[in-house]
């Protein structure tokens, strides 16, 4: 799979193009198919009658025009949200898809909606979501092109063993650091990638040191948010697989002007 070759410069649209749409609805992540990324990212909750549901937050109120916690609404009562109620770019002044019907669209309609082919990043934003995740991906046969990730070990550990990949939770990362600053080669690790900011909580992150740490141990790298063009191109020369960007677009700009040296 892609999303793991160690040799891949990748560019990963975050919750779809965010910067340019409302965050994982499908119109997000369409746009970012449309400008020809590598793979998407985008997180998962439950709602009240157990349908994955894809959704950033344990809550409405940030990116829909509705109030509360996702898990006390049924998918229906979801589908009536506006989701591009409160996306803007300019700090309020316009909301420009306020009123266009778009959607929080659940894991199934947006794996129907992809194209067949595409290898995703699903983040759990809950252990609620992990079982319903394994079934799911099973039904829908995308074992062999997704990455399973969280930052909640009860979400992502269960999973060891499914037939899929899965990205480190917090407490795994965190037990790289050390060996990795010691300049420790790391061998095969219990999971397939590393999904990491490049600060944590305003301190810079080792990311070029796990990735020198983890070259050749099949584990990749791909690192959130990166907007700024030279960031991912410096990112990339340190050895990390995959940029994951909310503005794709402008990161596989700077590739197609900045192909890796012969």
């Amino acid at each position: 799979m892609i999303l793991l070759d160690p040799q891949a410069r990748l560019v990963i649209g975050h919750r779809g193009n965010r910067a340019h749409a409302p965050e994982n609805t499908l119109e997000s992540l369409l746009e970012a198919v449309a400008l020809g990324v590598d793979a998407v990212e985008f997180d998962l909750h439950v709602a009240r009658d157990g349908a994955l549901v894809v959704i950033h937050d344990a809550t409405l109120d940030r990116t829909t025009d509705g109030r509360g916690p996702v898990a006390a609404r049924s998918v229906a009562e979801l589908k009536r949200l506006d989701a591009g109620a409160r996306f803007t770019r300019d700090a309020g002044r316009s909301f420009p898809w306020r009123g266009r019907g778009v959607a929080i669209p659940t894991f199934d309609e947006v794996i129907e909606a992809l194209p067949r082919d595409l290898p995703c990043i699903i983040e759990l934003k809950t252990p609620t979501a992990t079982e319903l995740v394994k079934a799911a991906i099973a039904r829908h046969g995308i074992a062999r092109r997704v990455i399973v990730a969280g930052f909640d070990p009860l979400a992502t550990r269960p999973l060891r063993g499914a037939g899929f990949a899965l990205g480190a939770c917090t407490p795994d990362v965190a037990q790289l650091v050390l060996p990795a600053l010691a300049r420790r080669r790391l061998g095969p690790q219990a999971f397939q990638a590393l999904c990491i900011p490049p600060r944590w909580h305003g301190i810079p992150g080792p990311v070029a040191a796990l990735a020198r740490a983890l070259r050749g141990s099949g584990t990749a790298i791909h690192v959130w948010t990166i907007n700024d063009p030279a960031q991912a191109l410096r990112l990339w020369s340190d050895g990390v697989q995959g940029i994951i960007s909310d503005d794709p677009g402008s990161i596989l700009a700077a590739r197609r002007a900045n192909p890796p040296k012969q």
